[in-house]
């Protein structure tokens, strides 16, 4: 290694473990303001005063997220190209869809939708409520924790089978009163040249989507749903066909360039409150309207990877 590479991978570390400090004073901080609102809104006696430090708290993260996404620029080094659509509401309740390429999507995701739309929202199983620290906040933050049957479960109990639809649905009554934006990624992993060799997928450069995630979403929000938001995320990079970063890459200012393109899209009204599992003319409809977002999806990331 030549010194100026020593000194490069120097600079680099200097960089990447200032933003990583940076980073977890700024998660210690929040994460204690935001246990002392999540107390208040244990013992509130009614809903109403939940839902006001639930807006609380959804604010704190909103903060907490801007801060971060200070961090991400602070090098400058990364080139960020975002263009969403000017109709987002924060008030709105949205169907976020988006492809699956790393870790550092999230924080893509997060940059570009902060305060644009609600807090993105994921559903988590239900045991997880009991980790220590974690399992508090994210009911704090109206997490929906959801149970669901194993096989073998169902197996013994068949009464079980489709319970999970319905448990998502009673996870989600509390967004009658409060806005979300409820995060799928449909390819269920994240996208590989292997993976799609292996599962044959008819794109290039996506996975065959899977379908359970959004239909339960559908199902669990029904009418309350406003649209789906469709997210490509493509890390373009010269002589890199797939390039994937690292969260290590982006703290320290080794990604040349991030894209985020979105758009928004109406959701066949029919399909919103269905059960695809039960009917089958509805998962072959959701299949199909799924299938040629993708498409279009496919289509896009070849071209922005060329850009």
């Amino acid at each position: 290694m030549t010194g100026t590479n020593m000194f490069a991978t120097l600079i680099n570390v200097i960089k990447g473990s200032t933003a990583v400090l940076l980073l977890s004073i700024n998660t210690i901080v929040m994460c204690s303001i935001l246990f002392v609102f999540a107390f208040f809104k244990l013992i509130s006696p009614t809903k109403s005063l939940r839902d006001f430090f639930s807006r609380i708290l959804h604010r704190l993260v909103e903060f907490w997220t801007g801060l971060n996404n200070g961090l991400w620029s602070l090098y400058r080094k990364t080139e960020w190209d975002i263009e969403i659509p000017g109709s987002l509401d924060r008030k709105g309740t949205y169907l976020v869809s988006s492809n699956h390429q790393s870790w550092v999507d999230i924080l893509a995701l997060q940059k570009a939708f902060n305060r644009k739309i609600p807090m993105l929202s994921f559903f988590i199983k239900h045991q997880l409520i009991y980790v220590p620290f974690l399992g508090m906040a994210w009911w704090a933050l109206d997490m929906p924790f959801m149970k669901r049957p194993t096989r073998e479960q169902v197996k013994n109990n068949p009464s079980l089978k489709g319970k999970d639809l319905e448990n998502a649905r009673k996870a989600c009554e509390k967004f009658k009163t409060i806005p979300v934006s409820m995060m799928s990624f449909a390819e269920g992993t994240r996208f590989s040249r292997a993976k799609a060799k292996s599962s044959n997928s008819p794109f290039d450069n996506l996975l065959k989507p899977k379908v359970g995630g959004i239909g339960m979403v559908l199902y669990a929000l029904g009418d309350k749903l406003q649209s789906m938001i469709d997210v490509t995320i493509v890390y373009p990079k010269k002589g890199e066909r797939d390039y994937t970063p690292t969260f290590w890459q982006l703290v320290t200012g080794q990604i040349p360039k991030i894209v985020v393109r979105a758009r928004e899209l109406d959701i066949p009204r029919h399909l919103l409150g269905r059960n695809f599992r039960t009917d089958r003319d509805i998962r072959r409809e959701l299949e199909e309207w799924i299938n040629q977002v993708w498409q279009e999806k496919d289509a896009l990331l070849a071209q922005l990877k060329t850009s």
